[in-house]
Order: C-alpha cells, then structure tokens, then sequence
C-alpha cells in the first residue's frame, strides 16, 4: 500500500470567473489543481470554475454535476507515495457536444461581466489550424457550418468568437483567451483562428468585430506540463484498492506539474505565481522546450516503443535500448536546436525527464500518445528537424521515429490484425497503405502537405533519411535497429 497524503477541502464556494473549453482529465488534474490550491489559501475566490466538453464524454459532466463539481486528483510521486486531493473549485459542469443542451448556457457564462479568462484545452486539432501553415481550414466541416450559422457554433474558435461577439455587442470589456494546449506560439495560434473566422464571419458586413478583437483581446501563450494518463478500468480499480477512492470522476497523474504563462491579463487574473505559476514576458523557449524535449520524447517512446512491442511509457524507458536512443535523441537532437535564458540547463531537465517517464504508478499506455499524430509531429519534431539540417547535425533519430510513425499509421503492430488509427487523417493514410508498398510509401507520407512543411519535405538529405530508416525497419525489425543505436552512440 502507498503512503497516502490526503487533501481535503476546506473553504467557501468561488464564484465562477474562469470558464475552460476542454473538460478533460489534463484540465482537471492540472489548471484546476492551481486554481484549488489558489481557493484553499484564501478561502474565498471569484476565480471559480465553469468547464464544458465541447466533443465527448456526457456521462463525465453528468456525473461531476451530480457530485457538486467535487471530484479527486491522486497525484503520484512513485508507486509507494501518493497525495489524494479534492477538487471543488469546478462550481459548473457542461456538454456541448452531439445532443448536448447547454450551448446556450455556455455563451451565457462567457458573455457574463464576471467571466474575465477562458482557458481552454481542446487538443491541437480543436483550433481547426492546418498543423503545417497555420492557416484556418475554411474546408473543416466544424468551421464550414460555423461560417454559415455563427450564432450556433460547434467549434471552440466558433464558440470563443461568438461569446466575444455578444461581449463586444453588449459592450462588455474582452475576456482573455488562454491556450493550455501544446502547440509552438499558441496563444498567436489562437489568436489566429478566432481572427481568421470572425474575419469570415464578418464579411460584407461593417460590424467591427475583426477590428475589436485585434485591439482588444488578449491571447496569452503558455507552457503546461504534467503527466496526465488517460484513465481505464485498471486506473479505478487501483485508486479503490490502493487508496479506497471510488469516485468516479477523479484523475491519476504524475506529482510534477508545471505552468509557465505570459503576464497579459487586462481584467486582472488569480495571484497564479504564489501557487507556483511562472509568469513570464516570452514563453517561447519554455514552451519549444518542452514540446521537443519532453513531448518529441514522448511520440518517440509511442511509435518507436509500441514497434518494439511495449505497452506503456514505464515498459519502454526500462528498455535499455530504448532509453539509450531516448537519452541519444534528447542530447543529440532536441537540445542543440533550443536557446534558453541563463540558468537552465538541459543535461538535467532531460535526466529529469527520464525519471518521470520511469514513474512506475502511472501506467501511460503508449496508444494514447500516438493518437493525433499528424496533428503533433510538426512543433514536435519537423521544425526541430529542419533546424538540425541547417546546422548540419545528424537527425538519425527524428528520422526513425518518422519511419516508426508511418510505419504505425499503415501496417499493423505486431500480433495485430489491422491497424488501429486515432488521427483526422486515418482515411488517407488507408488509401495511402492501399496504393504503396516500400520506398514509394514513404515518399507519399513525407509528400502529405497537411503534415510536411515543403521546406523540409523538399530537402533530399531530409527524405533519404527516413527512406533509410524505414528500409531498416522493414528488413530488421525495430529491436536490432535499436541495439544498432545504442551501438553508435557515443559514451
């Protein structure tokens, strides 16, 4: 049994300043942990929170409306000490998905006086971005009715843009807009896609919003981080044995967490940085710094690891092999295309990194990484890669994990029928498995536009070395083309 630290709350109900698109397991075990922590040391708080799901997962904002908002948070140093916390600062609970009611009510609260900051989560396709220009994909469905019905939107561009709209009507200060999700400049990103839309929504007509919302509205970028496991079957059962937790809507994560935001908050925000927020000018370098780092680690360690027939995070980076070509790609790769300010030093953030990904408690299943990937690669590994060519350095690690991930996308994992493909462009990689065997699939992966920039995809030292790659994966297999890695890395 785990030493458990129990967490419970003790305070008064905030009122609601904060609404979050996005009510998922990473939100709850992370931008709501800083905001109860926030809750617990004053005791009274107008930074309450009002989250909706936006895509899936009614049966989640039902049961955390039948419990008050309550849920917990087990939070896991290791597998031998664990702090269970309660969460009570989530005052609303909403679902705005397929047959979902509460749109109305959604755009109500965001429009309201007292909402001053939505935060949101939605994953990096929920900002309907191409991953590779930046540009709104006008061809998006969401985004295609939201031009035609922009009072009902589905999208969370549509849904920011259209509560900004009745704010701007109803001449109510703009609220600021916080992008928690992985992308590079990602507040910019937003501010991109709510722009880009209001500036189609607004065509032929002289309202003044496009306009308002460039001089008006604060997109923020920010850093997040903290290991956040999807949750299964298993992940229950151990809180209700190890922890005697059977609440139904409570997360598992890592003990780290961290949050680092750009300071532009014009109708004021909570005092984050005592409960351990960095507040920032420039967030770019925590934030490139990361996704390479950490997250160009994980999509590794998710394509490279499940071809060499692991499961989890935990079962890959105890793969000697594995965590040698992890140790060579952050060393090697990530770090050298990284400037960061005077005090951080890389050689311990990436020790650092291995040790969470060795966290035995958290049992993150590699699937769940894979998934989006060609949503990921590009702020993932792609500009890192071009970087690296430019400077002349080796990429012999990027270029595997780009074989491995088509290599995923098209064939079966081993012992499996078919393959198994979460990723807005599965069809296409179906038709692309169908028409192509060998070099000449490749060459259509890495000629996807949606996914390759043509500045990298043009580059022929860029091409042969994922040709190679794949080469050796097909005729080797994924276990000696790793041991050949472990060869060749220096000591």
């Amino acid at each position: 049994m785990p030493a458990i630290n129990h967490v419970p709350f003790i305070g008064s109900a905030p009122e609601i300043g904060i609404v979050h698109l996005g009510l998922g397991a990473f939100h709850r075990a992370h931008q709501a942990v800083y905001l109860q922590r926030h809750l617990e040391r004053v005791g009274e708080s107008s930074w309450g929170l009002c989250s909706a799901n936006l895509r899936s997962n009614r049966h989640l904002v039902d049961q955390l409306s039948e419990q008050g908002g309550r849920y917990h948070v087990a939070e896991y140093r290791d597998s031998e000490h664990v702090t269970l916390r309660e969460v009570s600062v989530l005052r609303q609970a909403l679902y705005v998905g397929e047959g979902g009611h509460d749109l109305e009510v959604l755009l109500q609260r965001m429009a309201a006086p007292q909402t001053r900051i939505v935060t949101l989560t939605v994953t990096e396709k929920g900002y309907c971005l191409s991953p590779t220009t930046g540009q709104l994909r006008v061809d998006d469905p969401v985004i295609a009715h939201d031009i035609a019905h922009p009072r009902a939107p589905r999208s969370a561009p549509g849904i920011v843009l259209e509560a900004l709209r009745r704010r701007h009507a109803a001449g109510i200060p703009a609220f600021t807009v916080l992008c928690c999700d992985n992308m590079p400049d990602n507040g910019q990103r937003t501010r991109q896609a709510v722009s880009a839309l209001a500036a189609l929504q607004e065509e032929g007509q002289a309202t003044g919003l496009t306009q308002w919302i460039s001089d008006h509205v604060a997109f923020p970028s920010s850093m997040v981080d903290r290991i956040v496991p999807a949750m299964d079957d298993a992940s229950f059962s151990r809180l209700a044995q190890h922890l005697d937790c059977t609440d139904p809507a409570a997360v598992v994560c890592e003990q780290f967490s961290q949050w680092v935001i750009e300071d532009q908050f014009p109708l004021g925000r909570p005092d984050w940085e005592v409960e351990g927020v960095q507040m920032v000018d420039d967030v770019r370098p925590f934030e490139t710094m990361k996704l390479r780092m950490l997250n160009g680690s994980h999509s590794l360690l998710a394509y490279v690891g499940l071809l060499a027939g692991h499961e989890t995070v935990f079962d890959a980076i105890t793969d000697a092999d594995m965590a040698g070509f992890i140790a060579r790609y952050m060393t090697q790769e990530a770090a050298p295309t990284l400037d960061m300010p005077e005090g951080i030093d890389l050689t311990v953030y990436a020790r650092a990194l291995t040790a969470r990904f060795a966290n035995d408690s958290l049992q993150h299943r590699l699937r769940q990484i894979a998934m989006d990937g060609s949503q990921k690669l590009p702020q993932r590994w792609l500009l890192g890669a071009q970087q690296l060519l430019d400077d002349g350095r080796d990429l012999s690690c990027t270029a595997l994990g780009i074989a491995a991930w088509i290599h995923y996308c098209s064939r079966p994992l081993p012992g499996a029928a078919a393959p198994v493909i979460d990723d807005p462009l599965r069809d296409t990689f179906a038709a692309l498995a169908e028409c192509f065997k060998g070099p000449a699939l490749v060459d259509a992966f890495l000629d996807l536009q949606e996914v390759f920039p043509s500045a990298l995809s043009g580059r022929t030292e860029f091409r042969q070395s994922v040709q190679t790659a794949y080469s050796a994966l097909l005729r080797d297999g994924m276990g000696p083309v790793l041991r050949a890695f472990a060869v060749a890395t220096p000591q």
